[in-house]
């Protein structure tokens, strides 16, 4: 795909770049900085391509958390699993390092597993809740530890806490654009991970 030059002078895109970084919305940026927000939209999404070429693949090891989530789509009847209109994402957390994400067709183990096995390194120890999707993983090259969360969020080490706060993270820093495009959504997940320093 063919990306002309931008007529931008070094300054004011080392200025996009800031508010970029900031978290700044295109609106916003385009308020403060005075370029048209067109333009700072179209900036700002090639800065998230850029972003999400240039990341490394790696594997998870050691205590990883798994988990997904529901983003967008309608607010009135349904929650979470089957809620109409909702992007489902699959996420693995590190604990205290880094999180791998993936927009995923549904939550069945037959979606789930393949990327667990492919992301994290056997014998690492696997967290999840206790949705039937990871009965598989009590079988598995993984030590699975689950949570019952109907009865606690937490015994010990025992929690996916981690990847949970991600996701309120994620869900509050995504609000702020008034919904993002389908076809985007991936990029700004990625690029949002990569600024939480995970």
């Amino acid at each position: 795909m063919y990306e002309r030059k931008s007529r931008l002078s070094g300054k004011l895109r080392g200025k996009l770049i800031e508010m970029f970084v900031a978290g700044a919305t295109a609106r916003t940026t385009a308020e403060i900085t005075g370029v048209n927000r067109n333009t700072v939209r179209v900036f700002f999404q090639r800065l998230r391509k850029l972003i999400a070429s240039k990341l490394p693949s790696y594997e998870l090891s050691g205590e990883v958390e798994a988990d997904e989530s529901y983003f967008g789509g309608v607010r009135k009847g349904k929650r979470g699993r089957g809620a109409a209109g909702k992007i489902a994402v699959f996420g693995l957390l590190k604990r205290r390092t880094k999180v791998y994400t993936a927009i995923i067709p549904n939550a069945k183990t037959e979606t789930l597993l393949p990327i667990i096995k492919e992301k994290v390194q056997p014998d690492s120890v696997v967290y999840t809740d206790s949705f039937k999707a990871y009965n598989e993983l009590d079988v598995s090259d993984f030590h699975h530890r689950r949570i019952n969360h109907s009865t606690l969020f937490a015994e010990e080490r025992n929690h996916i806490n981690g990847i949970e706060n991600f996701w309120n993270q994620a869900k509050r820093h995504l609000r702020k654009f008034n919904g993002v495009p389908r076809d985007h959504f991936s990029l700004f997940l990625k690029v949002f991970a990569v600024f939480e320093g995970m």
